[in-house]
């Protein structure tokens, strides 16, 4: 019998490996990022009060969805970065960890971080 392999189960399980090592604390919130096939997500996270989320932004953000909406997928993420990195400067938040949740470093993810660091988030 052939066991049946979910769509999901790699990248949970590279999600879960990267999450063993990567945590967020009060002075460095853990930066998140999910990707789906038309938006992608970025919200910081301080994991030792429960999980709470500081600050998020998204391709669906009000802040930046007309911007984004004559974009292509690399560089709406690059601008969603600079998005969050900007919200985190106003709440003084400067060192945050990267948290990639499994998704390979390259592409849009990378395009996100690219943008962080140049709205002067350090990681």
């Amino acid at each position: 019998m052939v066991a049946s392999v979910k769509r999901n189960d790699g990248w949970q399980r590279r999600k879960a490996r990267v999450r063993k090592k990567v945590r967020g604390s009060a002075e460095r919130l853990r930066l998140n990022v999910y990707r789906s096939n038309r938006h992608i997500y970025a919200q910081l996270v301080e994991d030792t009060d429960g999980g709470r989320t500081v600050v998020a932004a998204s391709t669906l953000s009000k802040a930046i969805r007309d911007d984004v909406l004559k974009l292509g997928k690399t560089d709406a993420a690059r601008k969603v970065g600079e998005h969050i990195g900007v919200l985190a400067r106003e709440k003084g938040i400067a060192k945050v960890t990267f948290d990639r949740s499994g998704y390979l470093y390259h592409g849009r993810v990378k395009a996100l971080a690219d943008g962080a660091r140049a709205a002067g988030l350090n990681f």
